[in-house]
């Protein structure tokens, strides 16, 4: 497993965790602002058709992923996941973030290493967005799936993370869904393989030593 750089904004020079996918986007979303509305962002409509897909572990519980089908190279498909960032994971991202912040902060108009108020919707920001990407990751053993490598392996998340973190709560769990090109573990997904090659099987060459 070769875990490759996230390319993420950087809040306060604080560089990505590695992870498994390259590379992060989140699509904004045109949200009717209404005082109902709850810290968390409206999901992204479900997209019609595909292929509900079965899990091969027992975490993840309450996630869905569907097959959206083939990409433009072989072996290769879309996926939409709905799933939850665990709200825990959330809350120990942003307190080693913070820390690592106050230990670097050097912000005009405050004593070294304080970190204003200001920024601490971006530290918010990035732990959400980290335990998010975290939670796509685990999405791959969970279905039995592989990540690609390069700018193909791109996650977009529907939801706008900004949307997300309004209003958030710190050590609450956020739903979101979201999109990625991969191939399935053939390790894992094996059934198929092995019908056709039995198929392929049934003429036996008889070899004789001479």
């Amino acid at each position: 497993n070769n875990n490759m750089k996230l390319s993420v904004p950087l809040f306060l020079g604080l560089a990505a965790q590695a992870t498994a996918f390259t590379t992060f986007s989140s699509q904004s979303t045109i949200i009717p602002s209404s005082p109902t509305s709850l810290n968390a962002a409206e999901l992204t409509p479900e997209p019609e058709g595909g292929e509900e897909l079965t899990k091969v572990t027992s975490s993840m519980e309450g996630s869905r992923m569907k097959n959206m089908g083939a990409g433009d190279d072989e072996g290769v498909y879309k996926f939409w996941l709905s799933a939850t960032a665990d709200g825990a994971q959330i809350k120990k991202v942003r307190t080693t973030t913070e820390k690592e912040a106050s230990r670097k902060a050097n912000f005009p108009g405050f004593r070294k290493g304080q970190v204003p108020p200001y920024a601490q919707p971006q530290i918010t920001g990035f732990a959400v967005q980290e335990a998010i990407i975290k939670t796509c990751e685990q999405s791959l053993e969970a279905y039995g799936l592989e990540s690609l490598s390069g700018s193909a392996g791109e996650v977009t998340v529907n939801e706008d993370v900004k949307d997300i973190c309004k209003g958030y709560k710190v050590g609450t769990d956020v739903s979101f869904t979201a999109t990625y090109m991969g191939k399935f573990d053939a390790n894992i997904h094996t059934e198929s393989a092995t019908e056709e090659a039995e198929d392929d099987s049934v003429v036996d060459v008889e070899v004789v030593a001479e």
